[in-house]
């Protein structure tokens, strides 16, 4: 009995938020400003339909339509220190959960990569932070492992996601490109020559004229 082939997980950085020139987040991250003085990347951002929550008093717009997108399908998550948290160095006593609150948005386990020991922070919406010393590899086998089927997304930031681009590891990448000019910040494309090669990539641009780009692997590209 033959049935239906068994889909593969995908790997996806969702909602990459960029500039015209190619930066994604300032150089220095603080508590007051977890963008790093890059927060005018945000200023038109409208979050609320994000992972297909709508609600009846939001109208819905070509860009609402596409960031909703965001989260559908995936089982867990893999991000950078610098999207945790402000911290460097040894991980202080300082109670600091996140910059979420006691909802954090991810609602799956999610493997922070850091070269410092920090136990798991568990919420009740099912978000589980598991700090990991890994390369990209070894933590995408464990995030595979704990998706159960379900995709993996890169969340950020930038040099995370440019980290598993350089090791070939990523199959959808959909990057909402602002226009605004920063001139300086981290470059999600340093070090990347010749990245778009192994992709097929289309672009939509909405009336407030973000570039929505979507970026998947080419047939026969296997990550």
């Amino acid at each position: 009995m033959t049935g239906e082939p068994t889909r593969q997980p995908k790997v996806r950085v969702d909602l990459l938020t960029t500039s015209l020139d190619g930066y994604s987040a300032g150089g220095h991250i603080t508590v007051d400003e977890p963008i790093g003085g890059a927060g005018e990347l945000f200023g038109n951002f409208d979050g609320r339909t994000i992972a297909g929550v709508h609600r009846a008093d939001v109208p819905v717009t070509a860009d609402r339509l596409l960031n909703s997108m965001w989260g559908q399908g995936v089982g867990a998550e893999i991000m950078g220190r610098g999207k945790f948290g402000p911290q460097q160095g040894p991980w202080p006593d300082d109670g600091w959960r996140g910059w979420w609150g006691d909802e954090p948005p991810f609602r799956t386990p999610v493997i922070v990569l850091s070269h410092h020991a920090h136990p798991p922070i568990e919420f009740d919406n099912g978000t589980v932070f598991h700090f990991r010393d890994a390369s990209p590899a070894d933590a995408l086998a464990e995030a595979l492992d704990l998706a159960d089927g379900a995709d993996v997304r890169i969340g950020g930031g930038p040099s995370t996601v440019r980290d598993f681009l350089r090791d070939d590891l990523i199959d959808v990448l959909h990057l909402s490109i602002q226009p605004i000019v920063l001139g300086s910040g981290v470059s999600l494309w340093d070090g990347l020559p010749g990245v778009h090669r192994r992709f097929d990539i289309e672009s939509v641009t909405t009336p407030d004229g973000v570039v929505h780009q979507f970026w998947n692997r080419r047939p026969g590209e296997v990550s």
